[in-house]
Protein backbone atom coordinates (compact mmCIF):
# COMPACT_ATOMS: atom_id res chain seq x y z
CA UNK A 1 0.00 0.00 0.00
CA UNK A 2 1.16 3.51 -0.85
CA UNK A 3 0.62 6.47 1.46
CA UNK A 4 -0.35 9.62 -0.46
CA UNK A 5 -0.36 13.06 1.14
CA UNK A 6 -2.34 15.72 -0.70
CA UNK A 7 -0.28 18.88 -0.20
CA UNK A 8 -0.90 21.17 -3.16
CA UNK A 9 -3.86 23.27 -2.07
CA UNK A 10 -4.10 27.03 -2.00
CA UNK A 11 -5.20 27.31 1.64
CA UNK A 12 -7.22 30.43 0.81
CA UNK A 13 -9.63 30.02 3.74
CA UNK A 14 -6.73 30.50 6.18
CA UNK A 15 -6.37 34.18 5.17
CA UNK A 16 -2.60 33.90 5.67
CA UNK A 17 0.42 34.59 3.51
CA UNK A 18 2.11 31.48 4.90
CA UNK A 19 1.40 28.12 3.28
CA UNK A 20 -1.18 26.36 5.43
CA UNK A 21 0.74 23.10 5.79
CA UNK A 22 3.75 24.97 7.15
CA UNK A 23 1.81 26.52 10.03
CA UNK A 24 3.27 25.20 13.25
CA UNK A 25 1.73 23.03 15.91
CA UNK A 26 5.04 22.22 17.63
CA UNK A 27 6.34 21.52 14.11
CA UNK A 28 4.90 22.17 10.65
CA UNK A 29 1.44 20.61 10.21
CA UNK A 30 2.56 18.56 7.20
CA UNK A 31 5.27 16.86 9.29
CA UNK A 32 2.66 15.57 11.75
CA UNK A 33 0.94 13.82 8.86
CA UNK A 34 4.20 12.53 7.35
CA UNK A 35 5.45 11.20 10.70
CA UNK A 36 2.13 9.45 11.36
CA UNK A 37 2.32 7.69 7.98
CA UNK A 38 5.94 6.67 8.53
CA UNK A 39 5.42 5.52 12.11
CA UNK A 40 2.45 3.35 11.12
CA UNK A 41 4.74 1.04 9.09
CA UNK A 42 1.75 0.39 6.81
CA UNK A 43 3.21 1.69 3.57
CA UNK A 44 5.76 0.45 1.07
CA UNK A 45 6.15 4.02 -0.14
CA UNK A 46 4.99 7.50 0.86
CA UNK A 47 4.48 10.16 -1.80
CA UNK A 48 3.07 13.68 -1.79
CA UNK A 49 1.06 15.57 -4.39
CA UNK A 50 2.12 19.21 -4.50
CA UNK A 51 1.61 22.11 -6.88
CA UNK A 52 2.81 25.62 -7.62
CA UNK A 53 0.46 26.70 -4.80
CA UNK A 54 2.78 25.14 -2.21
CA UNK A 55 6.45 25.56 -3.21
CA UNK A 56 7.80 25.77 0.34
CA UNK A 57 5.79 22.73 1.40
CA UNK A 58 7.19 20.84 -1.57
CA UNK A 59 10.71 21.85 -0.57
CA UNK A 60 10.19 20.65 3.02
CA UNK A 61 8.80 17.33 1.80
CA UNK A 62 11.75 16.81 -0.53
CA UNK A 63 14.15 17.62 2.33
CA UNK A 64 12.24 14.98 4.33
CA UNK A 65 12.99 12.46 1.57
CA UNK A 66 9.43 12.17 0.28
CA UNK A 67 8.83 11.53 -3.41
CA UNK A 68 6.82 14.43 -4.80
CA UNK A 69 4.43 14.41 -7.74
CA UNK A 70 3.60 17.83 -9.17
CA UNK A 71 -0.04 18.47 -9.99
CA UNK A 72 -1.93 21.35 -11.58
CA UNK A 73 -3.12 22.76 -8.25
CA UNK A 74 -6.54 23.34 -9.79
CA UNK A 75 -8.47 21.62 -6.99
CA UNK A 76 -8.27 18.60 -4.69
CA UNK A 77 -10.27 16.22 -6.89
CA UNK A 78 -8.43 17.08 -10.11
CA UNK A 79 -5.04 16.74 -8.42
CA UNK A 80 -5.97 13.47 -6.71
CA UNK A 81 -7.29 11.95 -9.93
CA UNK A 82 -4.14 12.91 -11.82
CA UNK A 83 -1.99 11.11 -9.22
CA UNK A 84 -4.18 8.02 -8.90
CA UNK A 85 -4.09 7.36 -12.64
CA UNK A 86 -0.30 6.98 -12.31
CA UNK A 87 -0.46 4.41 -9.51
CA UNK A 88 -1.09 0.67 -9.67
CA UNK A 89 -1.52 -0.23 -6.01
CA UNK A 90 -3.78 0.29 -3.05
CA UNK A 91 -3.47 3.87 -1.83
CA UNK A 92 -4.13 5.48 1.55
CA UNK A 93 -4.97 9.08 0.64
CA UNK A 94 -4.84 11.79 3.29
CA UNK A 95 -5.05 15.54 3.26
CA UNK A 96 -1.89 17.14 4.56
CA UNK A 97 -3.89 19.25 7.02
CA UNK A 98 -4.90 16.65 9.60
CA UNK A 99 -2.48 17.54 12.43
CA UNK A 100 -3.73 15.05 15.03
CA UNK A 101 -3.40 12.06 12.70
CA UNK A 102 -1.31 9.34 14.32
CA UNK A 103 -0.03 5.87 13.50
CA UNK A 104 -2.65 4.08 15.63
CA UNK A 105 -5.65 5.49 13.78
CA UNK A 106 -3.89 4.90 10.46
CA UNK A 107 -3.40 1.22 11.39
CA UNK A 108 -7.07 0.99 12.41
CA UNK A 109 -8.18 2.43 9.07
CA UNK A 110 -5.80 0.24 7.05
CA UNK A 111 -6.95 -2.85 8.99
CA UNK A 112 -10.51 -2.10 7.81
CA UNK A 113 -9.44 -1.88 4.15
CA UNK A 114 -11.14 -4.22 1.70
CA UNK A 115 -9.50 -4.10 -1.74
CA UNK A 116 -12.78 -5.29 -3.32
CA UNK A 117 -14.05 -1.77 -2.67
CA UNK A 118 -12.51 0.49 -5.29
CA UNK A 119 -12.97 3.60 -3.14
CA UNK A 120 -13.61 3.84 0.61
CA UNK A 121 -14.12 7.31 2.07
CA UNK A 122 -13.59 7.72 5.79
CA UNK A 123 -16.48 9.77 7.12
CA UNK A 124 -17.27 11.56 10.37
CA UNK A 125 -20.71 12.34 11.73
CA UNK A 126 -21.69 16.00 11.64
CA UNK A 127 -22.67 15.73 15.31
CA UNK A 128 -19.16 14.62 16.29
CA UNK A 129 -17.55 17.36 14.23
CA UNK A 130 -19.81 19.92 15.90
CA UNK A 131 -18.68 18.62 19.30
CA UNK A 132 -15.09 19.44 18.29
CA UNK A 133 -16.10 22.97 17.32
CA UNK A 134 -15.16 22.43 13.67
CA UNK A 135 -17.20 23.21 10.58
CA UNK A 136 -16.82 21.33 7.31
CA UNK A 137 -17.72 22.37 3.80
CA UNK A 138 -17.35 18.80 2.55
CA UNK A 139 -20.63 17.11 3.40
CA UNK A 140 -21.83 13.93 1.79
CA UNK A 141 -25.20 13.71 0.07
CA UNK A 142 -26.48 12.54 3.44
CA UNK A 143 -26.01 15.70 5.52
CA UNK A 144 -25.36 13.60 8.66
CA UNK A 145 -21.82 12.79 7.49
CA UNK A 146 -18.78 14.77 6.37
CA UNK A 147 -15.63 13.68 4.59
CA UNK A 148 -12.53 13.39 6.78
CA UNK A 149 -10.00 13.93 4.00
CA UNK A 150 -8.91 10.28 4.16
CA UNK A 151 -9.74 7.60 1.60
CA UNK A 152 -8.59 4.09 0.76
CA UNK A 153 -8.38 3.54 -2.97
CA UNK A 154 -7.66 0.47 -5.05
CA UNK A 155 -5.98 2.40 -7.87
CA UNK A 156 -5.47 -0.80 -9.87
CA UNK A 157 -9.24 -1.07 -10.34
CA UNK A 158 -9.84 2.49 -11.51
CA UNK A 159 -10.74 2.62 -15.18
CA UNK A 160 -13.07 5.59 -15.34
CA UNK A 161 -12.82 8.13 -12.54
CA UNK A 162 -16.38 9.30 -13.18
CA UNK A 163 -18.08 5.99 -12.42
CA UNK A 164 -16.54 4.82 -9.17
CA UNK A 165 -18.77 3.34 -6.49
CA UNK A 166 -17.88 4.93 -3.16
CA UNK A 167 -18.04 2.93 0.06
CA UNK A 168 -18.19 4.77 3.38
CA UNK A 169 -16.61 3.95 6.72
CA UNK A 170 -17.69 6.16 9.63
CA UNK A 171 -15.09 6.75 12.35
CA UNK A 172 -15.78 9.48 14.89
CA UNK A 173 -12.28 10.19 16.15
CA UNK A 174 -10.62 13.52 16.88
CA UNK A 175 -7.38 12.34 15.25
CA UNK A 176 -9.05 12.35 11.84
CA UNK A 177 -11.85 14.80 12.54
CA UNK A 178 -9.63 17.76 13.21
CA UNK A 179 -9.04 18.99 9.67
CA UNK A 180 -7.36 22.40 9.47
CA UNK A 181 -9.23 24.65 7.03
CA UNK A 182 -9.66 28.07 8.58
CA UNK A 183 -7.89 30.46 10.90
CA UNK A 184 -10.47 29.54 13.57
CA UNK A 185 -9.53 25.86 13.18
CA UNK A 186 -5.86 26.73 13.65
CA UNK A 187 -6.58 28.81 16.75
CA UNK A 188 -8.65 25.95 18.16
CA UNK A 189 -5.80 23.52 17.45
CA UNK A 190 -3.29 25.73 19.23
CA UNK A 191 -5.52 25.69 22.33
CA UNK A 192 -5.64 21.87 22.48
Amino acid sequence: MIGLIMAGGKGTRMNSNQEKLLLKYKKPIILHVLDALRNSNCFSKIIAATSSNSPETEKLLQESEVDVISTSGKDFVTDLNSVLTKLQDSVFVTSGDIPLLDEKIIKEIVDNYDSKNVWTSIMITQTFLNSLGIKSEYKSENEKYVFSGISLVNAEEINDLKSIKDTFLVIDDKRIGFNLNTKDDYELLCRT
